[in-house]
């Protein structure tokens, strides 16, 4: 029994020495198959490992400012509530894609006439362009090709500041509808836009169309009260925020600006004879007497009792005295309701480059109240402009 023992004592240790002989081996081989790969893997494994790790999260940073910058004119987009001001942001905003050259926005009006906003192309350029009404059929967006002939360029090869392309895609708003077109050109040989361009320009319309209508809303909502209850042209609030605007618009561009102060002659004496609401028609007959006579550029307000302004961007003294002119042969040509004939006494003067709207309305209003002896129209301004100042502008 003893003997039988010992033996199977002999074979179990035999058996876990020969596992445990099994098992040095397996690790052994496991270690030489080991250190043969990595001798045998390239000397830059290791850095195109970190490489890769690496790569992700800096192609992300690459593209993060692009995002942001895209981000911040979008917003920048609806924190204005000037139309103006909306339209500039929006064209930028249009025009900093790789490739674009110029945009445009052709907005409805309230009363359906459309208004047009460009960016980075001339006049004539933005008239012959198709995009006056937006893309039909429920249309995402159009593309405009464009190939010139008989003009001295190549049609396949049109030259660089020719317009070759554009892109346009409706201003469409969820609860506002389609409220116009926004389109953007790029000159030289024409392109075909991708997908991810046309998804921004897409995006960027949908931010726009609500902004652009919470201003046209304001802007509607601000004529009602910038606009004369009696004669129905503009009032002295507006005046004097359109003078101020475009004094500050004739010093940036050097540009001229006259401004014409008229009042209506024995008004008061009119008024107490004939009765306030005689003297009222008398206002609205002088109110129409302008407003068939001025410029469209030009700007005609009644800025208090029977004294009314015309502001004339781009013009000098003698554009407002030829204007007066017309006025006063309007305006005096007949009977004005229960007034038999009006005569208007006036003041003129020029921008000069040190004046703000203050002291060139001071001006006029001065040469009309202290009219010359000699029955001429009181005329502040000088004719001709003295040397080195741009047409328009007097000494």
């Amino acid at each position: 029994m003893h003997l039988l023992a010992d033996t199977a004592t002999w074979i179990a240790l035999g058996v876990a020495l020969g596992a445990a002989v099994l098992a040095v081996a397996a690790c052994l081989v496991l270690l030489v198959l080991a250190f043969r790969r990595r001798a045998t893997a390239p000397a830059d494994a290791p850095a195109q490992a970190d490489a890769q790790r690496v790569a992700e999260p800096e192609a992300a940073r690459a593209g993060a400012p692009a995002e942001t910058a895209r981000a911040k004119r979008l917003a920048a987009i609806g924190s204005s509530v000037d139309l103006d001001v909306v339209l500039e942001r929006i064209l930028a905003a249009a025009t900093a894609t790789d490739g674009v050259d110029a945009a445009m926005a052709v907005v409805r009006d309230s009363d359906d006439s459309p208004f047009v906003a460009t960016l980075g192309m001339s006049a004539e350029e933005a008239a012959r362009q198709p995009v006056s009404s937006s893309p039909s059929g429920g249309a995402r967006s159009v593309r405009i090709s464009y190939r010139y002939d008989g003009t001295g360029v190549l049609e396949d090869e049109p030259d660089s500041s020719f317009i070759g392309g554009g892109l346009a895609v409706p201003l469409r708003g969820e609860r506002i509808g389609t409220i116009g077109t926004l389109a953007v050109f790029w000159r030289g040989q024409d392109r075909v836009p991708d997908d991810d361009e046309i998804t921004e320009l897409e995006a960027l319309a949908r931010t726009s169309a609500p902004a652009i209508r919470n201003a046209q809303e304001l802007r509607e909502a601000r004529l009602l009260t910038d606009i004369d209850a009696v004669t129905g042209i503009h009032n002295r609030r507006y005046f004097s925020e359109t003078l101020a605007r475009e004094c500050a618009r004739a010093r940036r561009y050097e540009r001229g600006l006259a401004l014409l102060v008229l009042d209506i002659d024995d008004f008061e004496e009119m008024n107490e004879r004939l009765g306030r609401p005689a003297g009222d028609d008398v206002l609205a007959a002088v109110a129409r007497g302008l407003l068939g006579t001025v410029r469209e550029s030009d700007v005609a307000c009644r800025i208090g009792g029977d004294e009314f302004a015309v502001i004339l961007p781009e013009a000098g003294a003698q554009d407002a005295e030829r204007l007066l002119g017309r006025i006063q042969s309007t305006v005096g040509s007949g009977p004005a309701g229960p007034a038999e004939r009006i005569s208007l006494s006036a003041g003129i003067a020029e921008l000069r480059p040190e004046d703000d709207s203050i002291a060139l309305f001071q001006r006029a209003d001065d040469a009309l109240d202290d009219p010359p002896n000699d029955g001429e129209d009181p005329v502040e301004a000088t004719h001709e402009p003295p040397h080195g100042l741009p047409s328009g502008w007097a000494d």
